[in-house]
């Protein structure tokens, strides 16, 4: 528990080094978010004058952000010029779709890259290995927005199973509603997924590759245990160990494909919330929607420190 105390009050100065940096880059970055009020002859000047001082766009950099972590602190994460509401509105009405879509693609990754990695490295340069790490390889070359168009032109166009654009207005109730939330969901799930299981199939069969090779696990079989009690108390535990802290890593780069993912099927997230912010110019979204990622990736590496002491014993957390 206070190693869990200690860790947060730590995580406190990086959110507040992360805000500094993303606000002063968005503060200095070129463009205007009034810049079509000053190109409409029927608006007047004073109108755009009015609003920049009072959003104090013309303010210094550091008096903006000083108001901007005020504000914040007491729950205000500003407003929207292109949509007109609370940006805090606006993250908790897609934060909940992006997560799900980005949580599920994990769990499947997860459960594809692990016994397969496993599997090849206790059977190296077997016909099965060959096979997973040439599979592996080609998912890990693919981009996600050439894997997506791949998989709405075979499974949309041709087949007609699943439906390539997410929609919000379906109609129904019951088991007949989840089930096309479930189906318009498939892809993108499918996508990330093959983008992250693929490396990590590859790295957890490199672990496996190291720890099985060590001597307690010799000495485990020297001692007649059955190798599937070998493998999954002596090898698989301790090859997790690494493969955590690149899960924890590469959060950063599963938000940015899921990013791109977002925005081929249409799902309505942060992501494609983002996207759509940088092309409006919406500076307090793109500030509030940045700094959700930065949060959540300081939040999955604290939850992968935690799993270190559960997966290793001798790590002790003081």
């Amino acid at each position: 528990m206070n190693y869990l105390v200690r860790r947060l009050l730590l995580a406190v100065p990086s959110i507040l080094g992360i805000s500094v940096v993303l606000f002063t880059i968005l503060a200095l970055a070129p463009g205007d978010p009034f810049s079509d009020l000053a190109s409409d002859p029927s608006i007047p000047p004073s109108v755009a004058a009015a609003l920049r001082a009072k959003f104090g766009l013309d303010d210094p950099v550091y008096l903006r952000y000083f108001h901007w972590l005020v504000a914040m602190l007491h729950g205000d994460w500003g407003f929207s010029f292109a949509s007109r509401i609370d940006v805090s509105h606006l993250i908790l009405q897609r934060l909940p779709t992006t997560l799900c879509v980005i949580g599920a693609s994990q769990v499947l990754a997860l459960m594809i890259a692990v016994p397969v990695g496993v599997y090849a490295g206790v059977r190296p340069y077997s016909i099965f290995d060959q096979v997973a790490s040439s599979l592996a390889l080609i998912g890990f070359s693919l981009p996600t927005f050439f894997t997506g168009l791949v998989f709405i032109v075979v499974f949309s166009v041709y087949l007609h199973w699943l439906p390539f654009v997410y929609r919000t207005d379906i109609g129904g109730e019951g088991l007949p509603l989840a089930w096309a939330y479930i189906r318009q969901t498939i892809m993108p799930v499918m996508v990330l997924a093959l983008f992250q299981g693929a490396p990590w199939t590859r790295f957890v069969r490199a672990s496996v590759l190291d720890v099985v090779r060590l001597d307690h696990v010799t000495t485990a079989r020297a001692k007649g245990l059955p190798e599937r009690v070998v493998v999954l108390k002596h090898v698989v535990r301790n090859a997790m160990i690494p493969v955590v802290t690149l899960v924890a890593l590469q959060m950063p780069v599963i938000f940015g494909g899921a990013i791109i993912t977002e925005q081929i099927f249409r799902v309505p997230g942060i992501g494609s919330l983002l996207i759509s912010a940088i092309l409006a110019n919406d500076t307090p979204v793109i500030m509030g929607v940045t700094f959700v990622f930065a949060c959540l990736v300081i939040l999955f590496n604290l939850t992968a420190d935690l799993l270190y002491g559960w997966l290793d014993p001798r790590i002790a957390y003081r």
